[in-house]
């Protein structure tokens, strides 16, 4: 008996990311809202420190192109859905969800 595993490549290329700065304010206050999103949902949110690392803040750049200019910055590759600054438990995880 043959398994035969089926992936698709948008499973692969979903990301969330999470851009922030190890002293700002906003993002330490974010930090314990975003842990309970990954303990309750068990969603993945890659985090980059963006202040004390230069590729880093290149990458931010890269998805930011003018939306915030700054951490906390969060960004879903799939919808292309962004949050600036901080924000509530629920809105992270409709984000996070795509809704």
């Amino acid at each position: 008996m043959e398994i035969i595993y089926v992936f698709t490549l948008k499973s692969f290329l979903i990301m969330l990311l999470e851009f922030y700065g190890t002293e700002c304010a906003h993002c330490i206050h974010m930090k314990p809202i975003v842990e309970r999103l990954k303990t309750e949902e068990g969603i993945e949110i890659q985090s980059f420190e963006t202040w004390h690392n230069a590729e880093n803040e290149a990458k931010r750049k890269e998805y930011d192109k003018g939306l915030c200019g700054g951490v906390p910055f969060f960004f879903n590759t799939d919808t292309g859905k962004h949050i600036c600054g901080g924000t509530d438990y629920e809105t992270l995880k409709k984000w996070a969800k795509g809704e």
